[in-house]
């Protein structure tokens, strides 16, 4: 296996990059892969930035093989910085993405974040890809269920509850890692399915509730995912994910919109 870290640290100044097979969810990179390098792209390419506090990405087509980025300032302001990032393949453009930095500020206001739900820890979870099913990038991955309902159970509700973490050590600090991690499941709508079928993501939006707790490592890199599916209809659902740390803090939530062909 390639580690994220490795790949990640091979990122070219001019923002190429090269994704090995063990990567790949078919015959593209994993989405959360082609989100994080957009996001590398813009943090190598433009110095001091504040922090990452949104990112939208859409997956327009099959990011395989040689990758590179292609970075543009789209505005910098006194506390924020818009990119628009493109992210290049073989086959043309794969991921465009529009990332949002910026600083904090002094604010009366505050409303604390969502708590997650009462689980049990990891170790006491059975392993969510059990039997060794699951897309090849998963491999880099641990994914334990916490609750939720089974995969591929034909089950009438779609809602996952795991814990995930990255194998590589290296790649549970950091915002690029985090955003690796948080694609790592299948849409919420996949325990609805009562056989394994294609899905597509073709829309994701990531927000960072606080970018410092984001950064840092808690428990051993174990985040806990909450992904439910709004709607599951005509081929489509939309899903809203959070995402806690292991001391409970919340550090994303998204929303995404898959297409499936079950």
């Amino acid at each position: 296996m390639t580690p994220f870290s490795e790949i990640i640290a091979d990122i070219t100044p001019e923002g190429a990059a090269y994704v090995p097979e063990d990567w790949q969810q078919g015959r593209t990179t994993y989405g959360g892969m082609s989100a994080a390098l957009c996001v590398a792209g813009a943090m190598r390419e433009i110095p001091d930035l504040p922090p990452l506090r949104s990112a939208q990405f859409a997956f327009i087509g099959p990011a395989a093989g040689a990758l590179r980025t292609q970075c543009t300032v789209l505005r910098a302001g006194k506390s924020s910085v818009f990119i628009g990032v493109d992210l290049q393949g073989e086959s043309g453009l794969a991921t465009r993405a529009t990332l949002t930095f910026a600083a904090g500020r002094d604010s009366k206001l505050h409303y604390p974040p969502s708590e997650p739900p009462a689980v049990p820890r990891p170790a006491h979870c059975d392993d969510f890809f059990a039997g060794g099913k699951g897309p090849r990038f998963i491999q880099h991955f641990e994914v334990r269920r916490a609750g939720g309902q089974p995969p591929l159970s034909g089950a009438d509700t779609p809602d996952l509850l795991v814990w995930m973490r990255h194998r590589d050590e290296a790649a549970r600090t950091g915002i690029l890692g985090l955003i690796a991690l948080a694609d790592a499941l299948p849409p919420a709508a996949f325990t609805m399915f009562a056989a394994p079928a294609p899905i597509s993501t073709m829309t994701w939006s990531v927000e960072f509730a606080d970018p410092h707790i984001a950064e840092t490592k808690i428990n051993d890199g174990w985040h806990l995912m909450m992904s439910r599916g709004e709607y599951v209809a005509h081929g489509y659902t939309g899903q809203d994910m959070q995402l806690w740390n292991g001391a409970g803090a919340q550090v994303l939530m998204a929303r995404q919109t898959v297409a499936l062909f079950a």
